[in-house]
């Protein structure tokens, strides 16, 4: 039965007026909403004051839930803010050097296995996620990118294997039995070399003993607090956009892959930066004192860890982030539904009192009446 949350004059005319006739008759019960459905004058209700109250109460410890994890969440993405930040130019400059010396010893006879580029048969994917939720939508979209990338090599003919990185991506991957996984990894609470020094040990494996051509890294890109995007970055091999193809020539590189800020531009390697700082230009008369196989052999682990941890620095500040946004999202809606189920209990209880009173009216007016 539908009735007001907030009875009119009319109502309590009426009901005032059949007190006198049958002035013993029990009143209907007044019920008010567990699920409120807005109108322009009243507010329709479904159940009593006591289920309202419970439900309130349970909003309230869910409001002190969501606060305490939001105030986590803004204390942690603190340090990983700081970590990315003072991390970024350590690995810009390494990538920027190393793609300098590699382009000088092209002309060079000289076999260093992470730099071989060879048709392309099978694709390594590392794909980073989060280890809890409650976060948005951050896990998804890695997800999804991932699944789109996959997608694309399928279409291209090309073979391809995952390596799973965090439990929302292990507990994801473990559901695909069409998608092959060679690895699951479990991250820790804050990213370590050792973290990424196993990855990279698994992926320096994969592809010098050919089992994979090509290695790319699937994560999400620290922008700000309020913003992050899913990228996609070559780690292996390097070379600049459109070398690597596959046996038929077809270039497998993704189209908005992060890697190619660090391409070529006129026919030089050339690097995008956010900010403006002088950029590092080696002379092609330069010699090299050691061996250049000696040094793209010390280079290229460090390379390899440098850019894993790197990028599991940028997907927890990023998964952080999008808690912290998720978690004040969540408190101002309680906030919000705390306030609007307190005036629609308010309005039942002054319902509920004032059919009492009209009860209390009518038996009195009765009583006098007989008497």
């Amino acid at each position: 039965m539908w009735v007001s949350a907030k009875p009119s004059i009319s109502n309590i005319s009426s009901l005032s007026f059949n007190s006198h006739q049958k002035p013993f008759r029990i009143l209907p019960h007044i019920s008010l909403p567990c699920d409120l459905s807005q109108s322009s004058q009243t507010t329709q209700v479904y159940c009593g004051v006591r289920e309202l109250r419970g439900r309130i109460d349970a909003i309230k410890n869910t409001h002190k839930i969501t606060e305490a994890m939001k105030l986590v969440a803004a204390a942690r993405v603190r340090r990983a803010q700081e970590a990315v930040i003072n991390g970024r130019p350590f690995s810009e400059t390494l990538v920027e050097m190393l793609y300098h010396i590699n382009e000088q010893l092209q002309l060079e006879d000289i076999d260093v296995p992470l730099t071989n580029v060879r048709p392309i048969k099978k694709v390594a994917l590392v794909v980073i996620t989060g280890d809890r939720g409650l976060c948005g939508n951050f896990n998804n979209l890695v997800i999804k990118k991932a699944e789109t990338r996959l997608s694309e090599l399928k279409n291209l003919g090309l073979d391809y294997t995952v390596i799973s990185v965090g439990k929302k991506g292990n507990s994801y991957f473990r559901r695909r039995d069409n998608i092959p996984v060679d690895r699951f990894i479990e991250g820790g609470s804050f990213p370590t070399v050792k973290e990424a020094q196993a990855i990279a040990d698994d992926v320096f494996s994969l592809f010098v003993s050919e089992e994979v051509d090509k290695v790319e890294l699937v994560y999400t890109k620290f922008m700000s607090l309020v913003k992050s995007d899913p990228v996609i970055h070559t780690l292996l091999p390097l070379s600049p956009r459109g070398v690597v193809c596959d046996v038929n020539g077809n270039c497998v590189d993704a189209m908005e892959d992060e890697f190619f800020r660090l391409t070529t531009k006129e026919g030089k390697f050339f690097v995008e930066r956010d900010s403006v700082r002088a950029k590092m230009e080696l002379s092609p008369l330069m010699q090299f004192e050691q061996d250049p196989i000696q040094i793209l052999d010390a280079m290229m682990p460090l390379y390899l860890n440098s850019q894993i941890l790197k990028a599991l620095q940028e997907s927890l500040a990023s998964e952080l982030a999008s808690r912290m946004n998720a978690m004040s999202n969540a408190t101002d809606n309680a906030v919000e539904l705390k306030k609007t189920l307190s005036i629609a209990y308010n309005r039942g209880r002054q319902a509920k009192i004032t059919s009492e009173l009209l009860e209390i009216v009518a038996g009195a007016e009765a009583l006098t009446q007989l008497d």
